[in-house]
């Protein structure tokens, strides 16, 4: 299976199980790998027979700046349910990065790791 790669999609959405999540809002960025087979698509050069990732990426962009959810988990799993409408994607791992988590010690980022495909 051939992957195309998506990474830094940056949104902001109002998610999060606190008050403040959801009234202000935060940056989310997403990274996406995309399952797929891309010989019919080079074989003709042709964006018809793949998937085009331009679309994914402001569908992805949508789910995070839609209906708020409490927790990423939920969030991924619908970016992920999102890109496999694509017909030819077969499997997706999506990456969900918080980095301004309410967390009260220093950190980097907190992040989900999702994978999931039509099998």
């Amino acid at each position: 299976m051939d992957r195309v790669a998506l990474r830094g999609l940056k949104a902001r959405g109002h998610h999060g199980v606190f008050p403040k999540e959801r009234e202000e809002g935060q940056t989310f960025i997403v990274d996406l790998t995309l399952g797929l087979d891309t010989r019919p698509a080079a074989a003709d050069d042709d964006l018809t027979k793949t998937v085009h990732y331009g679309i994914v990426a402001e569908e992805v962009v949508d789910v995070v700046q839609g209906e708020p959810v409490d927790l990423i988990e939920t969030l991924a799993e619908r970016i992920a349910q999102q890109c496999l409408k694509h017909a030819g994607v077969q499997e997706v791992e999506v990456v969900v990065h918080k980095p301004d988590a309410p967390i009260t010690v220093p950190f980097d980022d907190v992040t989900i790791t999702i994978t999931r495909s039509r099998a």
